[in-house]
């Protein structure tokens, strides 16, 4: 069957108006069979993620900020089928579970807390969008990701069950496109084999799309974004950012590695092992070409520039000024992984290890406690990483006019450095 996968963000999900708005990119595509995976509402999940933390932080009341979610949603209800009581009830009974783990103290950790809680973001605007649909005669089904995204209990980064996953995916959703012509799913969240909802990692919904595209052999997976495709540099703050038409896979992935955000870094190598295009296109402007990402290859490209901020730099070095050896930098690594501390950039030298790392205070203030034990360690915060694909002398002059480089790598194709800004960057008016 000639099938392709829809992926749509939380702000083309956002509110009534654009929920339309997805629904008629969905009843004009044409395509036979289509599968739609869906992200949270808006700023939903920042707002479950704001109920996890007043929970655990006991000062705040979480119902507050829940009962604002539930109200945001209700309103977006009573727009789109305001005579379906049952659609309605459909939505609001998502809701209900969490109000009980509230209301009951808790001895779960909060990595688990966390994906119980916030994963409800994307069930109710799945159903939301599922319903709608269904306003607009289109045989849909609402599939609970849950049942085929098997993942292991590393809740907030769960890893997938690449094989159970695929026979599951396979089984169930041959069956439901047998009786429909749209199947609308959750992208973010999976389930541990003791049936705990998990996440994917922020922003995983598009890695989700990636599972379904791999696993159903998709003729293609199209992210829809609020951009119009693949660009050269973040439009908000680079006016002559210019649209990239054609990437290859590899570039994509290298671009997405070094932190480019229009696509979850681990989306790309699905779709590539079964040579699925992926296309990046707006949903604010749907007829436009966007980008298209296969298995083309260009011999040059202009230079890519990428920006991650809140960045911190690890200095370590040896309690002895010993040289920092190969036992040393094991029991480092060991450390990073058990913390689950992002590294963008690494350099060793005689007696130091440097580390460039994202900013999640919790974890890297957990890591330095535990290097502090056996190092000596120090932190500077504040940073940015900036990488440059295909890089020129020009390119880098001007991104680093109004920064002190703290330190850099330079490859072939690609420079990375870590800088402390010394004056604001200017964004567009």
């Amino acid at each position: 069957m000639a099938l392709e996968v829809y992926k749509f963000g939380g702000a083309s999900v956002k509110d009534a108006l654009a929920v339309k708005n997805v629904g008629e990119i969905i009843h004009s595509s044409g395509i036979e069979n289509l599968l739609v995976v869906v992200s949270a509402t808006g700023k939903t999940t920042n707002a479950l993620q704001q109920v996890v933390k007043d929970y655990f932080g006991k000062e705040n009341d979480p119902f507050v900020t829940l009962n604002e979610i539930k109200k945001s949603h209700l309103e977006m209800c009573l727009s789109l089928f305001p005579d379906n009581k049952e659609a309605l009830e459909d939505v609001l009974d998502s809701f209900v579970e969490i109000e009980w783990m509230l209301e009951e103290d808790s001895d779960d950790s909060f990595d688990y807390f966390y994906d119980q809680v916030v994963s409800v973001g994307e069930i109710v605007s799945s159903k939301i969008l599922e319903h709608f649909l269904k306003t607009l005669g289109l045989k849909s089904f609402w599939l609970d990701v849950r049942d085929v995204i098997l993942t292991d209990n590393t809740f907030r980064e769960a890893k997938v069950d690449w094989k159970e996953t695929e026979d599951r995916i396979s089984i169930k959703c041959k069956d439901l496109f047998e009786a429909n012509q749209i199947v609308v799913t959750q992208g973010f969240i999976g389930s541990s084999s003791e049936n705990f909802t998990t996440t994917l990692g922020r922003e995983g919904s598009d890695f989700s799309a990636a599972i379904f595209a791999y696993c159903l052999s998709a003729k293609a997976l199209t992210i829809w974004k609020d951009v119009p495709g693949v660009l050269t540099a973040d439009p908000r703050l680079f006016e002559n950012a210019s649209k990239l038409d054609r990437l290859s896979y590899r570039e994509a992935i290298e671009m997405t590695y070094y932190g480019a955000k229009v696509i979850h870094p681990k989306t790309i190598k699905p779709v590539q092992n079964k040579s699925i295009a992926l296309h990046v296109k707006s949903f604010v402007e749907p007829d436009k070409p966007g980008t298209l990402i296969d298995e083309h290859t260009t011999e040059s490209y202009p230079p890519i520039v990428v920006f991650e901020h809140n960045q911190s730099l690890l200095r370590i070095a040896t309690k002895d000024f010993s040289f920092v050896a190969e036992d040393h930098l094991s029991q480092i690594f060991d450390l990073i992984a058990r913390f689950r501390v992002k590294v963008k950039m690494m350099k060793n030298t005689a007696v130091s290890f440097i580390l460039s790392v994202d900013h999640d205070e919790t974890k890297v203030e957990a890591l330095m406690t535990e290097l502090q034990q056996f190092f000596n360690v120090s932190l500077e915060t504040g940073l940015e990483l900036l990488t440059i694909r295909h890089y020129n002398e020009d390119t880098i002059k001007s991104l680093t006019s109004s920064r002190v480089i703290l330190f850099e790598e330079r490859l072939p194709n690609t420079i990375q450095m870590v800088v402390k800004p010394i004056a604001t960057l200017k964004l567009k008016d």
